[in-house]
């Protein structure tokens, strides 16, 4: 087994500095918008009510591929926002037609459904930002937590107070 090398506090102040150097300005919502070529592309679902408000402040820079809600009436504003974001009213279609273009997903649909919409999205290898609450138990979240370490993907719960910067 390795034994852990001790780090001096210089040692971790210039290597934390360095890595401040090589954070792109876009990484930390700030500067530049990011090149296409390192733009995410996201699926929302649930864009109409909550997640309408979500996705403008998660998305600067970026690029919705895709809105989803069982009433698009109830997401007019976040179409007429991305009106070449494609528009579905049932995830699983919008991940089968759509799972090769999308990047991450947002999930802010009714609290029942926010388990399989990450799980489905999780399990296509996709990054996922869900609203609170995550799941309705220990059981669904540990399986979340299981398909998001083996599909090697970024997962989030949003909480209004600290999801910002």
């Amino acid at each position: 087994m390795r034994q852990p090398t001790a780090v001096r506090r210089r040692q971790f102040l210039r290597r934390a500095a360095a890595g401040v150097l090589i954070v792109r300005p876009w990484v930390v919502g700030r500067g530049a918008e990011p090149p296409p070529s390192e733009r995410i592309h996201i699926a929302a679902i649930g864009a109409g009510g909550q997640d309408h408000s979500g996705i403008k402040g998660m998305v600067a820079g970026h690029e919705i591929v895709a809105l989803c809600d069982a009433d698009l009436s109830h997401a007019a504003a976040a179409i007429k926002e991305h009106p070449n974001a494609r528009r579905y009213t049932d995830f699983r279609r919008m991940y089968d037609e759509m799972s090769g273009s999308i990047d991450a997903v947002l999930v802010a649909t009714t609290d029942h459904t926010h388990f399989p919409a990450a799980l489905w999205a999780i399990r296509r290898g996709k990054h996922v930002h869900v609203q609170k609450p995550l799941t309705h138990s220990m059981w669904e979240a540990r399986q979340l937590a299981i398909e998001a370490r083996r599909h090697k993907v970024v997962t989030k719960m949003g909480n209004r107070g600290q999801t910002s910067e």
